[in-house]
């Protein structure tokens, strides 16, 4: 079975790899272009690319696959690309193009989507952040028969995952990324075999993981602690969640809820008390935030002791949302 890949990022990567190592015959990647990226803003290949090209399969980096779009020459080429690599199937994820009709009909089975949700929740852009804010006990992975709409077609497999307590973004794409390679291996073998089934996505328990804002990033001590502790772990390694202490903004990584601690006069946004555990913050419905892992801009994530030791703070100071052009 000819099989094309549509991906970019390292989740995509993921799943690619495990294409490989299962002996799958891959005849072309398609990938977002080269962008800058580092210090010195240098063009980067994506992680799908250099896993392509180090295996020599053929790459092709649209920037478009409108055919009527702004890029005609992109799609085009791409389909010509597409059409020559003869594929059966085209597996896509984190691709960040959306495939045209034209793209989802040609492959003689269709096209598969790698999904970081159980679906009809989380449909769109940001499942595992969405999952992680809304505090749900559980995730996973479906694949999915890709249509024309957002996250709409039929479930081909579909996988659960327990979301830990201190689960972070970062933590769970791993976990997910590994089971998204799992499954479509092996819906990919039940597809060579005539066992794969499809299944319509039901019309109830519908979300959208819409995308993040910038906005979302600075913090709202008006929240309940709980809602601000669950954001931070989803905002945790990307966009981070920040807030500001007098002209400084300060991002904050690591928190846990102090249920030791009321937060009486609803002061939001005060700190209540520093001690060796961290920094107590009142929150909203007289909750506490214990801040333990920080970092000021252009400086290093510390533990809230070492933080402290280099911006001091008080108790009674108050922090508030920092501009979004001095987040570090």
């Amino acid at each position: 079975m000819r099989i094309a890949f549509a991906g970019t990022p390292d989740f995509a990567r993921v799943a690619l790899q495990a294409l490989l190592d299962a002996g799958l015959e891959l005849v072309l990647v398609l990938t977002q272009p080269d962008r800058p990226a580092g210090r010195g803003m240098q063009l980067q290949a994506s992680p799908v690319k250099q896993c392509a090209t180090s295996r020599g399969i053929a790459v092709a980096q649209p920037r478009s696959l409108r055919l009527d779009g702004k890029f005609p020459d992109d799609a085009r080429a791409a389909h010509a690309a597409l059409a020559a690599a003869r594929a059966d199937v085209l597996v896509a994820a984190a691709y960040g193009l959306i495939l045209p009709a034209w793209v989802l009909q040609m492959p003689r089975h269709g096209c598969f989507n790698i999904h970081a949700s159980l679906l009809p929740r989380w449909r769109g852009a940001a499942p595992i952040h969405r999952a992680i804010e809304a505090g749900d006990a559980q995730t996973g992975v479906t694949i999915m028969q890709m249509d024309e709409g957002l996250d709409t077609g039929a479930m081909l497999l579909r996988e659960a995952l327990a979301i830990a307590p201190r689960e972070t973004t970062g933590t769970l794409h791993d976990r997910l990324a590994t089971l998204g390679g799992v499954l479509i291996v092996r819906a990919l073998k039940e597809l060579q075999q005539g066992e794969l089934q499809a299944t319509p996505q039901p019309s109830e328990g519908i979300s959208y993981a819409h995308k993040i804002s910038k906005a979302e990033s600075a913090l709202d001590w008006s929240l309940p602690a709980e809602v601000l502790e669950r954001r931070v772990r989803a905002f945790n390694p990307f966009p981070g969640t920040h807030t500001a202490h007098g002209d400084v903004t300060v991002k904050l990584w690591e928190c846990e809820i102090d249920s030791n601690c009321r937060n009486a006069d609803q002061r939001c946004g005060h700190v209540l008390y520093i001690n060796s555990n961290g920094i107590g913050v009142a929150c909203g419905d007289a909750s506490v935030l214990r801040l333990t892992a920080l970092q000021r801009a252009g400086g290093k994530r510390l533990a809230a002791g070492e933080f402290l030791r280099g911006h001091p703070m008080a108790v009674g100071d108050r922090l508030g949302a920092a501009p979004e052009s001095r987040a570090p």
